[in-house]
């Protein structure tokens, strides 16, 4: 079983130079005629005016008819097929899928649906269709904060055996970061975008108590906490070290992650892209306490808290690397042990200026990105159809679309935005649709044919260059 710019304006980082080689891959036929590859309009989970109003707009904009075709297909795939949309007591409620799994995971929902925020003010059913996601998100978070995907009712599920506290709303209990820090950036994202503050009632405030509470715990300065995970299984990536608890830290100031993004256990247990992202989370946290709940004590506990993790991260987590100079690693443990690798899943390394962690031109994350884009990260992939990064998730010599998608996102220059349109032009494997993953040498073999996270990011891709650079959506 699969386990599994800000908004449109953000820009990425100039980079320094393109891998050498990399505009030799060679361009994969398709047929001159592109039919969308969408539901018919009578089976879409959800339609919205404005988002049906862009993609025409955006369509009539790419020259490129195969890309233009990819943003047809992929832009409403969340919308089309992963939106269960209701009224509940009066109020939105919304249940996001992944796509082929029928699970809403934290961090996947919120991430499917971030593209449609800024078209949320000329659509008021969209408003409310994400308003709905926040409000799932803070029943899913008041169940339990440490799990990372959740049942639509009190179902049960085929992990009803790990070694955890599982009950029937879970669909998985993998304590991952990054899980409370995208309802954050959603809610953050929607009132910034709407300034609507109907979603962020008593129980978003003790949601949001949860997380800080639950953030302290994972700190570990006393102890391993509440929270342990083993499963019975021949996959090394799928458990947890340590009796369940991870292997040995030293308390940094920094949070404890058991899982990564890709859902696969950490080895050391501070993980980097993930602590930066919660600092940032906890920072936009601490505006909405001030701002809309009136609560200066609890704000400047999320303040004080992301100082904690920051100072952790600048004392533990920049090291200089034989080869790159001063890098952010994937993992460290606090003891002097660290991992120098990057996975395609976000957060991640190369993604921190997309999610606003540090600056685009900041030197020590250039420093990183070159080293992410390099041999010396053993899950970056070189082959015949394209090259990019992948992760343990899915094993060797498979990339990521989303690890493309996201250097084109955190690029500005010219050649390699083009560059990674190219490469996501030619290894959709004829579908016209992003994949999980793909083969290096081969895009026709792919895992996960339905996964609605890449399909809208690549939507956002696309978004951010028809706004900012429509002269490279000409590829």
């Amino acid at each position: 079983m699969p386990t599994r710019k800000d908004f449109l304006k953000t820009a990425g980082l100039t980079t320094l130079g393109l891998t050498s080689g990399t505009l030799g891959f060679p361009s994969v036929k398709v047929p001159p005629q592109y039919s969308s590859k969408r539901p018919s309009p009578a089976g879409r989970n959800f339609t919205s005016e404005a988002v049906e109003q862009t993609i025409r707009e955006v369509k009539k904009a790419i020259p490129d008819k195969e890309l233009a075709w990819l943003f047809e297909n992929c832009f409403p795939n969340t919308l089309d097929t992963t939106v269960d949309f209701q009224m509940t007591g009066g109020r939105p409620d919304t249940f996001v899928i992944t796509g082929d799994i029928n699970a809403m995971w934290l961090r996947d929902s919120s991430a499917q649906v971030w593209p449609y925020l800024p078209l949320a003010k000329q659509d008021d059913k969209l408003q409310a269709m994400l308003a709905g996601v926040i409000n799932r998100q803070t029943k899913c978070i008041n169940i339990d904060p440490y799990a990372n995907a959740f049942n639509k009712e009190p179902t049960g599920s085929d992990w009803d055996s790990d070694l955890t506290d599982m009950n029937p709303w879970l669909h998985e209990r993998k304590w991952e970061v990054d899980s409370l820090c995208y309802p954050i950036r959603l809610a953050y994202g929607y009132w910034k975008t709407t300034e609507d503050t109907s979603p962020f009632d008593d129980a978003w405030q003790k949601a949001m108590k949860r997380v800080v509470q639950t953030f302290r715990e994972q700190q570990r300065k006393d102890g391993h906490g509440p929270y342990k995970f083993q499963r019975r299984t021949a996959i090394k990536t799928d458990t947890v070290a340590g009796n369940g608890y991870g292997n040995p830290i030293r308390p940094t100031g920094m949070i404890c992650s058991a899982f990564r993004p890709s859902d696969d256990s950490t080895i050391y247990l501070f993980l980097v892209p993930s602590n930066h992202f919660a600092v940032v989370s906890l920072r936009k946290l601490a505006e909405m306490q001030e701002s809309i709940k009136n609560n200066s004590g609890f704000a400047a506990e999320c303040r004080k808290l992301a100082d904690e993790v920051q100072k952790g991260l600048e004392e533990y987590a920049v090291i200089d690397h034989l080869d790159f100079g001063e890098i952010y690693p994937y993992e460290v443990d606090g003891f002097g042990n660290r991992l120098f690798m990057d996975d395609a899943n976000i957060p991640s390394l190369l993604s921190l200026p997309y999610l606003g962690a540090c600056d685009k031109y900041d030197k020590v994350y250039r420093q990183t990105r070159d080293f992410v884009l390099s041999q010396r990260n053993p899950y970056f992939f070189q082959g015949t159809a394209a090259e990019g990064i992948g992760g343990p998730h899915v094993g060797m010599d498979m990339i990521w679309p989303m690890s493309i998608i996201m250097r084109g996102l955190t690029s500005d220059d010219d050649e390699e935005i083009k560059h990674c349109l190219k490469l996501l032009k030619n290894t959709h494997g004829g579908t016209g649709f992003m994949h999980e993953a793909f083969n290096k040498d081969n895009p026709k073999d792919f895992t996960r044919k339905w996964f609605a996270w890449a399909n809208t990011l690549f939507g956002e891709f696309i978004l951010k260059l028809y706004n900012e650079k429509p002269r490279l959506l000409s590829v």
